[in-house]
């Protein structure tokens, strides 16, 4: 499951930011990474080692400059945590980290046709077949 979510999202270009009720990171191929619920962003500062943002999107929110500075940057890494949240990282600095939520769906990763990749409540992660043209094998546990 790890090495899967790598393949079907590491050096994808961050194309579009968009706040709201939700978080859309519109990637290059037509990918959506879609955050449902709270997150956490950590992006370099001037004034700070590191700044982090906590987020909840169900009260609506703009990107910040540190989200929407992520539009033209690469993902350098994505996993799946073994509790089912999502990670990723970002060139040039930038990490955005979504928890599992006992009783929400708080991410997902889709096409123009659907998911592709979803964490469940509970943590469980679901994968379908995906139409992006790279290989992803379903989750086993």
């Amino acid at each position: 499951m790890q090495n899967t979510i790598t393949e079907v999202l590491a050096g994808r270009r961050v194309e579009s930011v968009s706040g709201g009720g939700r978080l859309d990171l519109l990637l290059d191929g037509q990918l959506t990474v879609r955050v449902a619920h709270e997150f956490r962003f950590a992006a370099p500062s001037f004034a700070a080692p590191e700044e982090v943002e906590h987020f909840f999107p169900a009260l609506t929110f703009r990107p910040s400059p540190g989200l929407a500075a992520l539009v033209g940057r690469n993902v350098d890494a994505a996993r799946i945590t073994l509790a089912g949240g999502l990670e990723l990282g970002f060139s040039g600095g930038g990490a955005l980290s979504v928890p599992p939520h006992a009783q929400l769906a708080p991410w997902s990763v889709l096409t123009a046709e659907g998911a592709v990749c979803a964490g469940l409540p509970g943590g469980e992660v679901r994968w379908t077949a995906p139409t992006t043209g790279r290989r992803a094998a379903p989750a086993t546990g």
